[in-house]
């Protein structure tokens, strides 16, 4: 165990510069994710005279074209280094912030959203994922275990100060001023500074890029595979059902009568979770490959997805919010060192952008097909039966398409 310990302290000193470069852009990405801007939403729909429906409509809509837009932006960290992609990126983003507060009608609403969403969640950790897959190759899953706790680490600070903030002043828009300034100010030049280093893995990882990575595939190639659409059909899961999730927060608590502060305090279970079980799957990675985890991604989703529809008193969305953490930690770490598994790594820039587009286009549709529902009467935790039903349906897509791509390597 000491030596364990050692090894990976001496891993994290050694990469520090691209570890943190790492976990500060999925940390950053929390301004552009649903649950951030899931605090605002019943303010948002005050302030519009928006049904849940409606909102979650707009959404999807703004949503669609953040996915639509990002095959072609993300193909950009193939042409060039990653800091020149960030020196764009997070101004975009910290705009998109500051124009959701000041949005005269509909229709820059949207345009806010979509930013937020394709800068944020999209690019945001496009350009983590990518980086990492890139500078790691032996140890890419410790690496990935390291830099998801980002986001979650997010989740479970900027709830809490959010509701907060708007508490104590009375405005929300003074929470996505400070969000802007934030990335502006330090985001942005610390961002750029430490990613502008190019790491180069050493002889240890090269030797073991053989049978850690696959042949390189072209984004033409991997339209055409089959294994990518069995693959999504599961990996689309957790994306989706986290979004319905943290997207009708403000619609749940309402329902169940919880406080919003008591549901916002549960985001810290969440974090927690997705950080240790991030490390666990970072080790089991390195140790097994992605490939060999796969069928087992969706359990603790599972269970997360049955509690929501099941346990109505208040722990329940503490239990809820652990199995999702456990869920994220799982998802997030195998997410990243997965591609490199399937696909190799030299047009990983624009695959990755495929897959994000497509993790985005479902928590597109998500908030829409969930919102019209609720509005025809079908509530959350009758929805939720069905999303487990789908985490077990495609627990076997995912097994049979780990099995064809261990085939297709072993050929």
């Amino acid at each position: 165990m000491r030596k364990l310990f050692g090894s990976n302290l001496r891993f994290m000193r050694d990469n520090a510069r691209w570890l943190g470069a790492g976990f500060l852009l999925t940390l950053f990405s929390s301004f552009g994710q649903t649950f951030f801007i899931g605090l605002s939403g019943n303010d948002i729909r005050a302030t519009f005279g928006l049904s849940g429906g409606t909102f979650g409509a707009l959404y999807m809509v703004a949503t669609l074209a953040s996915a639509s837009t990002l095959p072609f932006l993300g193909r950009t960290l193939d042409l060039m280094p990653g800091w020149k992609v960030v020196r764009f990126t997070i101004p975009l983003l910290a705009l998109a912030c500051v124009g959701i507060t000041f949005a005269p009608n509909l229709i820059f609403l949207t345009l806010a959203i979509y930013m937020l969403r394709l800068f944020g969640q999209g690019m945001m950790t496009e350009i983590a994922f990518t980086e990492i897959g890139r500078w790691f190759v032996a140890s890419r899953g410790k690496a990935m275990s390291l830099v998801v706790p980002g986001q979650p680490f997010g989740s479970a600070v900027l709830p809490v100060l959010v509701v907060l903030v708007a508490q104590a002043s009375g405005n929300w828009h003074l929470a996505w001023w400070l969000s802007a300034a934030l990335l502006v100010v330090i985001a942005w030049p610390l961002l750029m500074r430490l990613m502008q280093v190019e790491r180069v893995p050493n002889a240890t990882e090269v030797q073991s890029s053989a049978s850690g990575t696959a042949r390189d595939w072209t984004r033409a190639e991997v339209i055409r595979d089959p294994v990518l659409y069995m693959l999504l059909a599961g990996l689309l899961a957790p994306p989706f059902i986290g979004t319905v999730i943290f997207f009708h927060q403000g619609y749940l608590t309402e329902l169940r009568g919880y406080s919003p502060l008591a549901f916002a305090a549960a985001f810290p279970v969440m974090s927690a979770a997705t950080v240790g079980f991030g490390f666990v799957c970072g080790g089991l990675i390195d140790r097994f490959g992605a490939l060999r985890l796969l069928p087992f991604v969706l359990a603790p989703l599972t269970l997360a997805s049955l509690t929501v529809a099941l346990v109505t008193p208040v722990w329940g969305v503490y239990v809820f919010m652990g199995l999702l953490g456990m869920s994220n930690g799982f998802t997030g770490t195998l997410m990243g060192a997965l591609w490199p598994e399937v696909y190799g790594v030299k047009n990983l820039g624009g695959i990755r952008a495929i897959i994000v587009a497509s993790m985005v286009l479902s928590t597109a549709v998500g908030p829409g097909i969930t919102g019209v529902l609720i509005d025809m009467g079908v509530e959350l935790p009758t929805q939720m039966l069905g999303m487990a039903l789908w985490c077990v349906i495609a627990a076997g897509s995912l097994t049979i398409a780990a099995r064809r791509v261990q085939a297709r390597e072993a050929q």
